[in-house]
Parts: C-alpha cells; sequence; structure tokens
C-alpha cells in the first residue's frame, strides 16, 4: 500500500519549467484561472439549453440534474427532443452514449497521461471531467496530468454550464433568441485560444490542425460523410488524423516527461 508521501507525489509534477506550477495549491488555481472563460462560454450556451428544456416541461431542478450528470450539449439536445417526442429509456439511454461516444476515446487519450500510481478513483474522476474545451487544456499540460487540475477547471465550468441551464429555465423567456445564439460564439473563441498558442510553437501541429479543419470540412459536404452524425465524424477523424500523425512525428515520451 501506498503511503501518504507517496500519493502525494503522485499529484504534484515538476512542470514548472513549462511554465505550469508545482504545488497542489498553484494546479487548483491555475484550474480555475484556465476554466473561468470556458464558464462563461458555458453558460451561454446552457442559457439556450435551458430555454428548450423548460419548452419540453422540465422544472429547473430537473434540468440541473440532466446538466450536470451530462455536461454534453449535443447529448443533453438530442435528450430533450427524446422526450419531447416521448422516447422510451432505453432509446434516449442508447442515443445519448452515441452521441457522447467521443468522450470515451478522450477518456482513452487522456489516461496516458495520468501516472500508473494513481489511485483508480482518481482515474474515474478525471474521466468525468472530460469535455471538449477540458480535454483540449488538459492534453496541453506537459508530461503528466495533474488530476487537481482537470478538477478546478471542471469545478468552475460546470457550475456555469449548470447555472446557465437553470437560469434559462427560470428567465429564458427574457432574452430574445438571437441574443442568446449570439452568445454562444464565445466557444469558438476558447477552442481558437487552445490550439493557436501550441500550433504557434510547432509547425507540425499548426500543419496538422490546418489538415484536420480541412478534412472535417470535407467530411461535411462528402455525400458518403455528411449523414455521420458530429460525435462519430469526431472519432473517425481522431483516429485517422491522430493515429497518422503518431507514424508520421512519434513523441519520445520519455523526453516529455
Amino acid at each position: 500500500m501506498e503511503n501518504s508521501s507517496s500519493i502525494e507525489n503522485t499529484f504534484v509534477q515538476n512542470t514548472s519549467g513549462h511554465g505550469y506550477p508545482s504545488t497542489r495549491k498553484g494546479w487548483v488555481l491555475r484550474g480555475l484561472r484556465d476554466g473561468f472563460p470556458i464558464c462563461m462560454g458555458y453558460f451561454a450556451v446552457a442559457f439556450a439549453l435551458g430555454i428548450e428544456a423548460r419548452r419540453v416541461g422540465l422544472s429547473a431542478f430537473q434540468s440541473f440534474l440532466m446538466s450536470t450528470g451530462m455536461v454534453a450539449s449535443a447529448g443533453e439536445f438530442a435528450a430533450l427532443m427524446l422526450i419531447e417526442s416521448h422516447a422510451g429509456v432505453i432509446e434516449m439511454i442508447s442515443t445519448c452514449i452515441i452521441v457522447n461516444l467521443r468522450y470515451f476515446l478522450m477518456s482513452c487519450s487522456l489516461s496516458q497521461k495520468l501516472k500508473s500510481s494513481l489511485p483508480s478513483i482518481h482515474r474515474f474522476g478525471v474521466a468525468y471531467c472530460i469535455t471538449d474545451e477540458i480535454f483540449g487544456l488538459s492534453s496541453a499540460v506537459p508530461g503528466y496530468l495533474e488530476p487537481l487540475y482537470s478538477y478546478a477547471i471542471t469545478f468552475i465550468s460546470v457550475a456555469g454550464w449548470s447555472g446557465g441551464t437553470v437560469m434559462g429555465v427560470l428567465v429564458g423567456n427574457i432574452l430574445p433568441a438571437s441574443a442568446v445564439n449570439a452568445l454562444s460564439v464565445s466557444l469558438y473563441g476558447m477552442f481558437l485560444a487552445i490550439i493557436i498558442p501550441p500550433a504557434k510553437q510547432n509547425r507540425f501541429i499548426g500543419g496538422l490542425v490546418a489538415v484536420s479543419m480541412a478534412v472535417s470540412w470535407v467530411f461535411s459536404i462528402l455525400p458518403l460523410t455528411m449523414g455521420i452524425s458530429s460525435g462519430f465524424k469526431v472519432i473517425i477523424l481522431t483516429i485517422l488524423l491522430a493515429g497518422a500523425a503518431a507514424v508520421i512525428k512519434p513523441i519520445d515520451v520519455e523526453n516529455e516527461t
């Protein structure tokens, strides 16, 4: 059994040389800081989600439980459509799993950044923390991932997501739909903030981002692929492009950590 000192070492990673903190408190504060823009973006999108939840008959409390448990815009909007159509439980669960299947892939990827000695409870915790934006920030951490960093990002982000959903249910009719939709543009800004710094530091990553965007656009217009759900498109493109990148330019893990 690991002693407390050993467990402590699984949390604190010596990455201060990369501009990241080296203490548990530092990781928490960094996570809260990095998660604040995500919180604002999530609040705007979840506000629109709350309006839709109210329209199909969900209460503020029911909407809060849905958003806190799933934290996935596409999955929750799909769930609301199924609720409105009086779909069965099995159909609803199956649809949400398929729509959110890309998070399983992200979870497998992020697990490679966790120390093998990390307790299993933290592996499940980090898996819950995965969204597109949080995955992007967590993946950008050099070396091993500090779980407290992901927890801090998730805490403030989910607060914005759940709070936005509840506010949408309670006072959503005050704002016009055009104003609510305009707020969601902030999510695109967050994605750019995540991918631009690594792309500027590494030309290969920059080229891979450009290729990914181009291939994604091609998938959206080809007759054979345009009908595929967004979740499956992400999975297919991730496997193809990440696999190709790993073959072309593999990363020396020992030097990275």
